[in-house]
């Protein structure tokens, strides 16, 4: 069963001791750009850089002891095996991290630094899923999927819980989509928290996968996808695909010169630093590929992890 706004509600409390509130602010050279009042629910201020530390926390503190006792794994590149080895060593229990051997060095250093122990596997999906299923063999780890795990989607649907606390006059909220985590559990707060308020996902035009999986009716995997976006880069799963197809009106794809001008846009006008993956879904009002002027738009930007070193518009 997917998770309930009970479900997520619980994530709340249980993760409430260890989770930034992360604030909701206003640009008003934003508003006056797209022609909407736009709310930006910062989740780059979150802890890791990213949202994925609140599901990463729930299903680490949902935990029964005899579980946690045994620690927790999964296998992933970015931002989701930060928040893992975070919430674990908050716990003081073990996490282990596959991680593909061409992941930036500077990812490996900050799971290193949370206390993750990682194991290095070949950069294909089969070699992180078989390396993941020697670790869960010889550990007995409780694996925690990047997004289709209830616990972790429960976590994620959080960021909208406190964003419409604040602001519950929102006609319209707009997250990115990769596996769809943080779009399921942002679908699922704001239309139980809110009859008739609208889901609308951001989607890369170079990795639309998810855009023509709802177009379809079935889940159609992501085959090398290259956008400036990476943290977007993957397929939906079993559990988040029908989620999104009960309760997102749209998934709107966005240009790589919409996605790079959109960020370079908050950067210099609301003085926050955001990833490509975040600028997704400003994206969607940056390129007016739909008529939402007017309206009251809560936005989840979902991180701030960039190299800067390699910014985008450079």
């Amino acid at each position: 069963m997917p998770p309930t706004l009970d479900d997520i509600r619980e994530a709340a409390i249980r993760i409430k001791p260890y989770v930034h509130r992360t604030p909701v602010v206003t640009c008003e050279s934003l508003n006056e750009y797209v022609g909407a009042q736009v709310f930006l629910k910062c989740e780059n201020f979150q802890k890791v850089g990213a949202f994925k530390f609140r599901g990463a926390c729930n299903a680490v503190f949902s935990l029964t002891n005899e579980e946690a006792a045994h620690g927790v794994s999964t296998h992933s590149s970015g931002n989701h095996a930060q928040a893992l080895a975070l919430a674990a060593k908050l716990r003081g229990i073990p996490a282990y991290i596959v991680m593909p051997e061409n992941a930036a060095q500077v990812k490996k250093d900050a799971v290193a630094g949370y206390g993750g122990q990682i194991t290095f596997c070949k950069p294909t999906l089969e070699a992180r899923e078989s390396t993941l299923a020697k670790v869960v063999e010889n550990t007995g780890s409780n694996v925690v999927h990047p997004y289709n795990d209830e616990r972790v989607i429960a976590g994620q649907g959080t960021a909208t819980l406190e964003l419409l606390e604040e602001v519950p006059e929102l006609d319209v909220v707009i997250a990115p989509v990769g596996g769809g985590g943080l779009l399921s559990g942002t679908s699922i707060a704001a239309t139980e928290l809110k009859k008739g308020i609208r889901i609308i996902a951001g989607e890369p035009e170079m990795a639309d996968d998810a855009f023509r999986s709802l177009k379809s009716g079935k889940i159609i995997p992501a085959v090398n996808p290259k956008t400036v976006a990476d943290g977007l880069l993957t397929s939906l799963g079993t559990l988040t695909f029908p989620i999104i197809q009960q309760r997102v009106e749209q998934i709107v794809t966005v240009s790589e010169k919409g996605i790079i001008d959109s960020m370079k846009f908050v950067w210099e006008r609301a003085k926050i630093v955001i990833e490509p993956s975040a600028a997704v879904a400003i994206g969607v009002l940056w390129e007016h590929k739909i008529d939402l002027a007017g309206l009251k738009i809560g936005i989840i930007l979902s991180g701030g992890n960039v190299d800067l070193a390699k910014l985008p518009w450079l």
